[in-house]
């Protein structure tokens, strides 16, 4: 720089510096007034709300609802339950002359597994008694009751009922919430109902909804159906949960759901469909499990189904409601009384019967001995019958005849006697004798060598078949390769049973 530009720039650096200062001064006024521009404000609408008779009432309501929940609420307990299951591995892998050529070739299978799964309950007395699913607490090696206020205890198993899935379970403690049981006769169709449980394992939750049917079997769930079905959301972790009503009553035990991607009792989301255990067919079987350890029920000793306005129309009744007598069994306390083929059952102790599973449940939860009064439609006129009620055998399927063997070559076969009507159905003539397959285990040996439901069974290993009890004592002889005359299809002729290896026990309950 030449010493021309260095006085210059000495010359005149006062002013260049004010005139620098004044450009910044220029700028941060302009800043700070953006900074305070003024914006329009937010402000959130208030006010007090609708009013009117009708805010008022559901303002009620919505009181009522919360009151029921805070009052059954401390009684649902969260269960979590564990099970051991012990690993099945060849005895090869422990052998030292095996290990010895094959060395860690194999991976060792670990000899126990831990399964853990949850599900609700609901104390029902104070000193600890709670009801829940059998299915919650099946199996379980160890059982943990949380309640809503985070204490834990223990939970024993004092009896389950797998025929209505309901277990009774205690836990050591004193003056305990409760809830308390309702009558489930009293609920109609469209009554509002809450459901309380864990689902999906949100803690003590609580949904609303309404009754949509009562009586309802017939969802091969259990082997005594008479669910009540609602649309108050049900999901996986209900099950064992109560169903309340209005008065804060449980009138049920939450059991399953039909969910869209596994059918009854799966694993997928509520779709509108839950199902409870009426809170009547709770309380027998809880006083029963409490009292003597097992489930006593009544027997009237016949096979019922459902009217259709055809059936109604051909047996002379006004409609649809009541259970058809299909068949009575010889020596039971319905052939006793009297009843026959044909009568329908249309009151029970002065109460409407709507259908057979509330007829089959209705019996079920009285106690053997104890006399009734059904007023039955025979050719078109109401007669009453007493019937003193036996005690219900423990094998019975839904025709109302025992099953037939668990084990065995015959094993899997469920049969009944052949009727006119299933004369027709089958193409038999009237002359033949024997019993009808009415269900038969796909993995039983005798489904293995074709053998179906419509199948007349007249003989096993030469020996007539003429009624179910032949049958069944016969079937539970019959060892090694069975010899059976069957008819079907228009034809008799002779099958041959081998064992096999495989076979379960599946039926259904009747009356």
């Amino acid at each position: 720089m030449s010493s021309k530009n260095r006085q210059f720039l000495k010359d005149n650096f006062l002013g260049l510096s004010l005139t620098l200062i004044g450009v910044l001064c220029l700028a941060l006024a302009a800043m700070l007034s953006i900074g305070h521009r003024s914006f329009p404000q937010f402000v959130a609408a208030s006010g007090a709300g609708l009013d009117g008779a009708d805010i008022d009432l559901l303002e009620r309501q919505n009181k009522a609802y919360e009151r029921i929940a805070e009052t059954v609420t401390p009684a649902v307990v969260y269960i979590r339950t564990e099970q051991v299951i012990k690993a099945q591995q060849s005895p090869f892998l422990n052998d030292p002359f095996f290990r010895q050529f094959f060395g860690n070739m194999f991976p060792q299978v670990p000899q126990e597994e831990r399964r853990h799964a949850l599900g609700s309950g609901v104390i029902v007395s104070a000193d600890g008694y709670l009801v829940t699913n059998n299915h919650v607490v099946q199996r379980a090696s160890s059982i943990e009751v949380q309640l809503r206020d985070k204490r834990s205890f223990k939970g024993k198993v004092v009896g389950a009922d797998p025929d209505t899935d309901v277990a009774v379970v205690k836990i050591e403690g004193k003056d305990l919430p409760t809830a308390s049981l309702g009558d489930s006769s009293s609920l109609h169709v469209g009554d509002i109902v809450m459901a309380f449980g864990n689902p999906f394992d949100f803690e003590f939750t609580v949904t609303r909804g309404s009754v949509s049917a009562i009586g309802r079997p017939g969802t091969r769930v259990n082997k005594l159906e008479n669910f009540i079905q609602t649309d108050a959301a049900i999901n996986p972790g209900n099950s064992g949960g109560a169903l309340v009503n209005v008065r804060g009553q449980v009138i049920g035990i939450n059991t399953f759901i039909v969910s869209g991607n596994s059918g009854p009792g799966g694993e997928g989301g509520f779709l509108g469909l839950g199902f409870a255990i009426p809170s009547n067919t709770v309380k027998h079987v809880m006083e029963d499990l409490v009292k003597t350890g097992k489930v006593s029920r009544g027997y009237l000793g016949i096979r019922i189904g459902g009217l259709t306005d055809a059936l109604a129309k051909q047996f002379h009744v006004p409609d649809t409601s009541g259970a058809l007598v299909d068949d009575v069994t010889p020596d039971s306390p319905a052939d006793k009384a009297g009843i026959k083929v044909g009568d329908v059952v249309r009151k029970l102790d002065g109460q409407k019967v709507e259908g057979s599973g509330e007829l089959t449940a209705s019996i079920a939860n009285m106690n053997p001995g104890t006399t009734v009064n059904l007023e039955v439609f025979r050719d078109g006129k109401p007669i009453n019958i007493k019937v003193t009620l036996g005690e219900r055998p423990s094998n019975l399927t839904a025709q109302g005849s025992p099953r037939g063997p668990s084990e065995g070559t015959l094993r899997g076969i469920t049969v009944q006697n052949l009727t006119p009507d299933l004369r027709e159905q089958t193409g038999a003539p009237a002359s033949a004798k024997g019993v009808v397959i009415t269900e038969i285990d796909p993995n039983s040996p005798a489904a293995q060598q074709g053998l179906q439901a419509g199948v007349i069974i007249q003989s096993i290993n030469r020996q007539a078949v003429n009624s179910v009890a032949d049958f069944n004592r016969l079937a539970a002889g019959a060892k090694g390769e069975v010899l059976l005359r069957v008819f079907f299809q228009g034809q008799g002729q002779f099958v041959v049973i081998s064992p096999g290896d495989n076979g379960s026990d599946n039926g259904d309950d009747g009356n």
